[in-house]
């Protein structure tokens, strides 16, 4: 299990390392925020059927996370999920199978937990975020995750600046990055009262 120091440590992409693979740098921000969709967890339930036939046992865990897991959340119409297997790292084991399904290996961040990203955008929009056991980033994800589902102030809170910086991307031709970046600020402030709560911090 992580420590507390390494579940409430934010991460930052460092100045001199480039996440994206070739030819998968990130473009203007292409999905609005939309209003919650009640058919998002059974959109997940597919997504996960489908990678526990494709991975078989490659797959240790799977989560619903991201804003499309907290119901009455707004939320960009892209599903998150955190794919939890033995070694990120070996691409061997699960990108070769994912991408003859149509999946497009994004990222690779060996500094970050040996996180990689892969997305899909047909027959729905979902980032898969692999992740290893014990991942400090899983747990920050579901304690995130629940903490917005029973805390509806914070809820709110966060939907405003979601729509916000749906907005000023938008307006602006940001990527995903600057959308990221504009919320920021209230992510931090939640993840913080959530630590303090938790005993964490």
């Amino acid at each position: 299990m992580p420590t507390p120091a390494e579940i409430t440590r934010h991460h930052a992409v460092p100045a001199d390392r480039d996440p994206f693979l070739p030819g998968q740098r990130s473009g203007p921000l292409e999905v609005d925020v939309v209003e919650p969709d009640p058919a998002w967890p059974a959109a997940y339930a597919e997504e996960a059927a489908a990678l526990r036939d494709l991975l078989g046992p490659v797959v240790l865990e799977l989560h619903h996370v991201g804003s499309t897991s907290v119901p009455g959340l707004p939320a960009k119409p892209v599903l998150d999920v955190d794919l939890v297997v033995a070694d990120p790292a070996d691409e061997a084991s699960y990108v070769p199978v994912l991408t003859a399904a149509g999946w497009v290996h994004r990222v690779r961040e060996p500094w970050w937990h040996e996180h990689r990203l892969l997305q899909r955008r047909e027959p729905r929009y979902v980032h898969l975020h692999v992740f290893g056991p014990d991942c400090p980033e899983v747990v920050r994800h579901l304690m995130f995750r629940d903490w917005l589902r029973e805390h509806a102030d914070d809820r709110e809170r966060y939907a405003a600046a979601k729509r916000a910086a749906g907005r000023a991307t938008l307006a602006s031709g940001g990527s995903m990055l600057d959308y990221n970046a504009h919320k920021e600020p209230v992510v931090l402030e939640i993840y913080d009262r959530m630590f303090r709560h938790h005993g964490l911090l």
